[in-house]
């Protein structure tokens, strides 16, 4: 059975164990070619799926919160049907239970977007203590995601962090800085996004491959453990989503193709030597005649 979640900001912070959400994602596997839409979006029907690496860590983050502290584990994932592969995944690897949001109004979300949808989703879903999330994602690099979450939902936030305890009630974390790290405490509820500094996902266990095995040979009894969720489940207003609820335009798109050519390696300990062999046996001496 699934455990019934309390409404977060109703939290009795005495309660044991912690209700920990991780927010994981799809993204185009990095080997496929998966090419462009005449929109600029990218053509996901076409490329190759697979877990978004940076998530792989957020993941970790839940699964050790979960065994050192005690708790429940919940994923929520927003995406096409395809999706629900990576929610499998999670629960391979130790995940309690999980959502997918899936909607076609969803498409050509931006960040904005995104986050307002997942905002929905994450209400939806019901109470938690910590949101953990990947620091950004491979298909679009903004890392913006999480924080835009965390505004939504007006909770505290550590970015980049690589490391953290929770002791007393309070989350000990140290987190990346541009020259070193901070240590920040932080009391629940909070979302923390995770660097890939972190420890990185451990092998999914045997019982829960199996877990999952006996899951995908009983669809109803699957459905107790993932649940798809479409805007007007989580009452999401549409016109906030996809492409109508995102002020990013993608004005053009540009193929860029590899360079050809070849490379010469000159060797020796004098510099001026060096670059005067350079420029003598390389097309650097034409354009200086020229110019």
């Amino acid at each position: 059975m699934l455990v019934e979640f309390v409404d977060w900001r109703s939290r009795d912070l005495t309660m044991s164990g912690y209700r920990i959400i991780v927010m994981i994602k799809q993204v185009p596997d990095q080997g496929s070619k998966a090419g462009l839409n005449p929109d600029g979006t990218i053509d996901r029907a076409r490329a190759k799926r697979m877990l978004n690496p940076f998530d792989r860590y957020a993941l970790q983050a839940a699964l050790h919160t979960k065994k050192l502290y005690g708790g429940t584990v919940t994923a929520v994932s927003m995406g096409p049907p395809p999706a629900v592969e990576i929610l499998l995944e999670a629960l391979e690897h130790g995940v309690d239970r999980a959502f997918l949001l899936s909607d076609r109004r969803l498409a050509a979300s931006d960040t904005l977007a995104t986050a307002y949808a997942l905002y929905k989703t994450i209400d939806h879903v019901g109470g938690f203590d910590v949101i953990f999330c990947g620091l950004q994602t491979t298909d679009g690099d903004t890392a913006q995601v999480g924080p835009q979450l965390a505004e939504r939902l007006n909770l505290p936030q550590v970015t980049y962090c690589e490391d953290f305890s929770i002791k007393d009630g309070e989350v000990n974390a140290r987190r990346i800085i541009e020259g070193g790290h901070q240590l920040v405490k932080v009391k629940p509820p909070v979302l923390v996004t995770i660097a890939n500094s972190y420890h990185p996902l451990e092998y999914k266990s045997f019982r829960g491959a199996w877990r999952v095995q006996q899951l995908q040979r009983n669809n109803e009894e699957l459905q107790q453990y993932i649940k798809t969720v479409t805007l007007d489940d989580i009452g999401a207003d549409p016109e906030r989503c996809g492409l109508k609820g995102s002020p990013t335009i993608v004005a053009a798109t540009e193929k860029v193709g590899e360079l050809g050519g070849s490379c010469n390696m000159h060797e020796g300990e004098a510099p001026d030597l060096l670059v005067a062999e350079m420029i003598k046996n390389s097309s650097v001496s034409e354009f200086l005649v020229k110019n």
